[in-house]
C-alpha cells in the first residue's frame, strides 16, 4: 500500500505535468461569519455553501495584515509586506507601490504557460508601471484602490480625493466612476472572469476575482437589491454568492471542474465601525485594523474535485502568503529567486498527515512595521501596542461610521485559542515556557523585517517601488 508521503509526491507531479486552472476569489472587508459556511443565518449564500460542501473549508486561516495593501502586497507575493515595503492601504498618487521587481503569482504562472487575467481592486500603487498589468497580469479590469477613496464618498471632504477611475488594462474606460457605475462593479467583474474562462478553457489559467465589496461605500446591482431581507449588507454578500455561482457554473460548462482550484477568502476582517455596513467576525475579538484574530483570521474556502476533499474542514493555521508556494508546487513553476515567506501547504489542502514537517511560526505585522503578534495555530502571544476599538457602542447606521478609541496592551499577553478563540483570557503567566518560545520566534523576525515598536530595524527588508 502506498504512502501518504508517496500519494503526495504522485499528485504533485501530475499536477505539474497537467498544471491546474486557479480562480482566486478575494473579497474586501469579508468577515470571519459574514458567508453561511462560517456561520451567517441572516441571509443565505447558496453558493459558497456548496462551494464547502465541494471542497474544504479552513477555519484557522489568517492574513499577515488586517489592513488592504499589505494584505495584498502579502497574498500576491508570498512575502510578509514588511519583507516588501508596502505598509497600510494606498491612496491615490501613493508614493510608493509594489516594486515590479518582486514576483507575483500571475508572474510566476505566466512563466510556466498560465493565461493570466485580473478584475477588481489592485491597491498596490496606482502608476501605470505599478498596475497588474505591469505586473504579470494579461488583462485587467478594475479599480486602482479602494471604492471609499472617492469624492462621492459621504465622508468625504470636497477636493480630497480625484475622480475614481475604472481601468481596462492600460487604458481608463471610465475617469470618473459614479454611484450607479459602483452599483455595477460586481457584476461587471464576475461577466469578465466568466469571459475570460471561455476564452482560456483550452489552456491553463489563472484569474484573480478582486471584489471591491463588501467594503463600503456599499453598492448592489438592482437584481439583488431588497432580495437577502437583511439590508444592503445581506445583498451585497448575496451577489457576491451570485458571483461565485456563475464562475463554478463556468467551469462546469467548460468541462473544467477537475482541472481547477478555486480559493475563495478575503484581504482581512470587518470594518466594524460601520455597523449596520459591516459585517461580522463573531465568535473573535476586534475587526479590520488590528491583529486580534477578529482582524486576521478570515473565512476561505478551497475546491478542486477529485483532488481536495470534500466537505472536510481545515483548522490547521496557514496564510495568505502560503498561497503562492502552494500553486507553485501544483503548477510545477519556479519559485521567486527573492527569499518569500509562505511554504507550500498542500498537505493540509489534500487532508493528508504533515508528515515531517516542521511546527510553523507565523507573525502578524501592523502599519508602520509595528510587530503586534506571533502565533503557532494555537498559542498566540500579543506584544505591548495600541489598537482601535469600538468598545460597547451601539452599532453605526445609515454608512456613517462610528468613532474608535484607542485602547493598549500594556504588557505581553497569551492566548490558547483552541479554548479560547475569543482571546478573552490572558494565560501568561501559566505559560512562560510558550511565552518564551513565541518571543524568540519574534525576535527572530524583528531582526530580519524590524520592528518599529521596539526600534528594530530589519536586515532583510526589500524596496518597494518609489515614485521618482
Amino acid at each position: 500500500m502506498k504512502t501518504p508521503a508517496i500519494l503526495l509526491a504522485l499528485a504533485v507531479t501530475l499536477a505539474a505535468q497537467q498544471p491546474p486552472n486557479v480562480v482566486l476569489i478575494f473579497c474586501d472587508d469579508l468577515g470571519y461569519a459574514d458567508i453561511g459556511p462560517f456561520g451567517a443565518t441572516a441571509y443565505s449564500t447558496p453558493n459558497l455553501d456548496r462551494m464547502a460542501k465541494e471542497g474544504r473549508r479552513f477555519t484557522n486561516f489568517h492574513v499577515p495584515s488586517a489592513v488592504c495593501s499589505a494584505s495584498r502586497a502579502a497574498l500576491l507575493t508570498g512575502c510578509y509586506h514588511s519583507r516588501v515595503g508596502v505598509h497600510g492601504a494606498l491612496g491615490p498618487g501613493a508614493k510608493t507601490g509594489l516594486n515590479p521587481s518582486e514576483t507575483t503569482i500571475a508572474e510566476m504562472l505566466k512563466a510556466r504557460g498560465y493565461a493570466t487575467g485580473m478584475a477588481g481592486k489592485w491597491h498596490l500603487g496606482d502608476r501605470a508601471e505599478w498596475l497588474p498589468v505591469a505586473q504579470g497580469f494579461d488583462e485587467w479590469l478594475g479599480l486602482p484602490y479602494s471604492n471609499d477613496m472617492w469624492p462621492h464618498h459621504p465622508e468625504a471632504k470636497p477636493g480630497s480625493y480625484p475622480k475614481l477611475p475604472l481601468f481596462d488594462g492600460e487604458r481608463i474606460v471610465d475617469d470618473d466612476v459614479t454611484p450607479d457605475d459602483q452599483r455595477t462593479l460586481t457584476t461587471r467583474y464576475t461577466e469578465r472572469a466568466v469571459a475570460f474562462i471561455e476564452r482560456n478553457k483550452e489552456r491553463p489559467f489563472f484569474f484573480y476575482l478582486a471584489h471591491n465589496m463588501p467594503h463600503v461605500p456599499l453598492f448592489v446591482s438592482d437584481k439583488f437589491a431588497g432580495k437577502s431581507g437583511a439590508g444592503l449588507f445581506g445583498d451585497v454578500i448575496q451577489e457576491i454568492d451570485w458571483s461565485v455561482g456563475e464562475v463554478l457554473a463556468a467551469l462546469k460548462k467548460h468541462g473544467l471542474d477537475e482541472r481547477t482550484l478555486v480559493i475563495f477568502t478575503s484581504d482581512n476582517g470587518p470594518w466594524l465601525s460601520y455597523g449596520e455596513h459591516a459585517g461580522s467576525a463573531l465568535p473573535l475579538r476586534e475587526g479590520k485594523g488590528t491583529s486580534w484574530e477578529g482582524g486576521t483570521r478570515v473565512p476561505c474556502i478551497m475546491r478542486w474535485p477529485g483532488k481536495v476533499p470534500a466537505g472536510r474542514e481545515g483548522r490547521d493555521m496557514a496564510m495568505t502568503i502560503d498561497i503562492l508556494p502552494t500553486l507553485a508546487a501544483l503548477a510545477g513553476a519556479k519559485l521567486p529567486e527573492a527569499k518569500i515567506d509562505g511554504r507550500n501547504r498542500w498537505n493540509d489542502l489534500a487532508g493528508l498527515p504533515a508528515g515531517d514537517a516542521p511546527t510553523r511560526d507565523y507573525a502578524t505585522w501592523y502599519a508602520n512595521n509595528e510587530l503586534h503578534s506571533v502565533t503557532d495555530g494555537r498559542w498566540k502571544l500579543m506584544f505591548p501596542a495600541a489598537y482601535r476599538t469600538l468598545g460597547e457602542q451601539p452599532k453605526a447606521k445609515n454608512g456613517i461610521p462610528a468613532k474608535y478609541r484607542q485602547a493598549k496592551i500594556g504588557q505581553p499577553q497569551l492566548f490558547d485559542l483552541d479554548a479560547d478563540i475569543g482571546e478573552k483570557t490572558d494565560v501568561a503567566a501559566q505559560h512562560a515556557d510558550i511565552v518564551s518560545r513565541l518571543t524568540g520566534y519574534a525576535n527572530t523576525m524583528r531582526a530580519e523585517l524590524g520592528d518599529s515598536l521596539t526600534k528594530t530595524k530589519g536586515s532583510a527588508n526589500r524596496e518597494p517601488a518609489r515614485a521618482r
